[in-house]
């Protein structure tokens, strides 16, 4: 479900990237877009089409959420998950 076709507005909402290293992060960026957004928790979770307890779960930062549906709920949000070499890194 792509963000574009709910009407959220985010194309004025500009945020700078963040590097998220725990589940802890990542639950914390989700409930700030969120919250940027103007919206409520069950907002998103029926949106989402999930229950509202996954979005508490997940912006409280739980380890075990599963992955398709945190994808899910990013791009609804306008967000997206970008895998990259770190720098200083030489493997």
């Amino acid at each position: 479900m792509a963000a574009s076709a709910l009407k959220l507005p985010i194309g004025n909402l500009i945020e700078p990237e963040a590097v998220v290293r725990s589940a802890a992060e990542l639950g914390a960026a989700v409930r700030a877009r969120r919250k940027r957004l103007a919206l409520k928790q069950l907002d998103i979770a029926g949106m989402g089409n999930t229950g509202n307890r996954f979005i508490v779960d997940l912006e409280g930062g739980k380890p075990t959420v599963q992955l398709q549906k945190v994808l899910d709920i990013l791009d609804l949000l306008g967000l997206e998950l970008v895998l990259r070499t770190k720098s200083g890194r030489g493997l």
